[in-house]
C-alpha cells in the first residue's frame, strides 16, 4: 500500500499495472496514473495535516486502496483499526452502514463518507421499525443481525455478526431460537451449516439480498469448472446456497483472500465483488482469475475526487450522525461478542431481551 505523501505516476503504475477487472473500470495505464497522482498527493498531505485516517473497504477502486488508504479490509476490522489511531477524523471509503459502524465504535471522532451513492441493497432492505415488528412476532427468539445493517437496526438487535464469525457465534448462542437478518442467502446457508454441525436450532431469517452476490448461479460455476478442471471456486456466504454448496471455499472477503494466498492452486473463480479480484491480481500476481466478477455501484461510487472533497470542504450530509440512544445500543450489539474466544457472552445481552432457553 502506498502511504508516502508524494507518489510518482511510475510508482502508482507499477502498483496497479497487473489489475485488469471490471471491464475498463480497473485497467491502469501510465497516462491514467498521471491523472491520479496530483489527487493522491494532495489527499495524503491533507490527511496528515488534519490528523485523518482513511479506511478503505476491499470493494472500493484500487487507486483509492493503494493510493491513499491507511487500512484496507472488511468493514468491522476497519472500524476497530480506527480505535487504535490518534486520528480525529475518519474518512471511510465504503457505504453508509460501514461508516455508522465506525461511528458507533469511535463516537468521539468525526466520520466522513466520500461515496456519491452511500446506500446498500442489503442494509437498506430492513429498518428499525421492521425489526420491532418482527420481535413482537418472534418474542422468544434471539435477534442476530449481520454487520451489513444500519446502526438503527443494530440498536434493535441482540448480537451482531460478521461473515467470518457468523457460524461460530450462532453455534454458541444458548438459545435454540434464532432470528437472523437481513440476508436471506446467508440465513439459508446458516440453516444448512447448523444442521451439518449437528445443531437443532429454529432459525428464521429475513429476505434481504446483496445486489452483487445474488447474481452468481450454478450455470456459471459448472461452465467454469468444465473450462478449467483445476479451478478452485471461492464464494461469499451472501451467495445462493446451491452456489456455496458447489464451492471449494466459502468465507468473508479477508478469509477468501487468505485461502487463495495459502493454497497451492493457481486458478480461481472468485464469486464476490470485483474489488477483491483486483486485490488478488495486485498482491498475488502468480494466481490466475477465471470467469468474471460483479461490480457494486455503491462501492464504486467512491472516487479520489470525493475523498479529497470531504477532507477539504465536507458537506453536512457527508458526516455520519447517529442518535445517542441508538449509538449506545448499536455499540452494545456489536460488542456482544467476546472476540478473543468467539463465544457469546450472554451477560452482554440486555436483560429485557434475554430470550428463554
Amino acid at each position: 500500500m502506498l502511504t508516502t505523501q508524494h507518489t510518482t505516476a511510475q510508482q502508482l503504475y507499477e502498483t496497479l499495472k497487473n489489475i485488469k477487472v471490471g471491464g475498463t473500470v480497473c485497467h491502469y495505464s501510465l497516462k491514467k496514473c498521471e491523472e491520479f497522482v496530483p489527487l493522491i498527493n494532495e489527499i495524503n498531505e491533507l490527511k496528515e495535516e488534519k490528523k485523518a485516517v482513511i479506511l478503505v473497504h476491499s470493494y472500493v477502486s484500487p487507486e483509492i486502496i493503494y493510493g491513499v488508504g491507511d487500512f484496507v479490509g472488511d468493514s468491522y476490522i476497519l472500524s476497530k483499526k480506527a480505535l487504535n489511531t490518534e486520528a480525529n477524523t475518519i474518512v471511510f471509503s465504503a457505504v453508509r452502514f460501514m461508516g455508522e459502524t465506525a461511528k458507533a465504535l469511535n463516537p468521539e471522532k468525526d466520520v466522513l463518507l466520500p461515496g456519491e451513492l452511500d446506500g446498500c441493497t442489503l442494509a437498506d432492505s430492513i429498518n428499525a421499525k421492521i425489526v420491532r415488528k418482527l420481535r413482537k412476532e418472534y418474542p422468544d427468539h434471539t435477534f442476530v443481525c449481520y454487520i451489513n445493517t444500519t446502526a438503527d437496526v443494530k440498536a434493535e438487535c441482540d448480537v451482531c455478526v460478521t461473515s467470518s464469525n457468523v457460524y461460530k457465534v450462532i453455534e454458541n448462542i444458548p438459545n435454540d431460537k434464532i432470528y437472523f437478518l437481513p440476508d436471506k442467502m446467508m440465513g439459508q446457508n446458516l440453516v444448512a451449516e447448523m444442521k451439518r454441525r449437528g445443531h437443532n436450532k429454529d432459525i428464521q431469517y429475513y429476505n434481504g439480498t446483496c445486489t452483487v452476490h445474488i447474481e452468481y448461479d450454478l450455470d456459471t460455476v459448472f461452465r467454469i469448472r468444465t473450462e478449467y478442471p483445476n479451478v478452485k471456486v471461492v464464494s461469499h456466504p451472501e451467495c445462493k446456497p446451491e452456489v456455496c454448496d458447489q464451492s471449494d471455499f466459502v468465507g468473508s472477503t479477508s478469509q477468501m483472500l487468505d485461502y487463495m494466498m495459502e493454497t497451492t492452486s493457481k486458478e480461481f473463480l472468485m464469486l464476490t465483488e470485483c474489488g477483491l479480484s483486483a486485490r488478488l491480481q495486485n498482491e498475488f500476481p502468480d494466481k490466475k482469475l477465471v470467469g468474471t466478477c460483479t461490480l457494486c455501484p455503491y462501492m464504486k461510487s467512491n472516487t479520489l475526487e470525493d475523498v479529497l472533497r470531504v477532507l477539504k470542504n465536507p458537506n453536512p450530509s457527508d458526516y455520519v450522525h447517529i442518535d445517542p440512544k441508538s449509538l449506545q445500543n448499536a455499540r452494545k450489539c456489536i460488542e456482544a461478542i467476546d472476540r478473543k474466544s468467539t463465544r457469546l457472552n450472554s451477560s452482554h445481552i440486555p436483560l429485557s431481551r434475554m430470550p428463554s432457553s
